[in-house]
This record gives structure tokens, C-alpha cells and sequence, in this order.
């Protein structure tokens, strides 16, 4: 499934955004919108191989001892 989001996002890259034939307009999302889920899907895909690693590291600092 991935490799279908990946082929696809190429795909869309390479064409152009709009198209008009015979007064039918065709126009396609944002790559921007196309890329956020492959992101939200590799991260949940490394999250589900690793669950650590979903967790983030924060130093926590008291206030006024900076």
C-alpha cells in the first residue's frame, strides 16, 4: 500500500495540476495535501515495528532556572 501512495504522489508530481479538455476541468489536490498521509502512515508504520520510539524525549525545566 505504501508503494501505491508513493507511486501515485510521483506520478501527480510529474503531471500538471490542472487540465481542461473540450470544456471538462480536471484538477488535482495540493502535493502537499497528498504528501501529509504518507507521512502519517510511514510514522504510524515505524510506530507499530517499534512502539518506543513513538514516545518523544523532553527536558523538563523548571521555571527561572533557566
Amino acid at each position: 500500500m505504501a508503494e501505491d501512495v508513493e507511486n501515485a504522489i510521483r506520478q501527480n508530481a510529474q503531471g500538471p495540476e490542472s487540465a481542461e479538455v473540450d470544456g471538462v476541468k480536471v484538477k488535482q489536490d495540493p502535493l502537499g495535501d497528498q504528501i501529509a498521509p504518507d507521512k502519517y502512515l510511514a510514522g504510524k508504520q515505524a510506530a507499530s515495528k517499534n512502539p518506543a520510539k513513538a514516545l518523544t524525549r523532553v527536558k523538563i525545566v523548571p521555571p527561572g532556572t533557566a
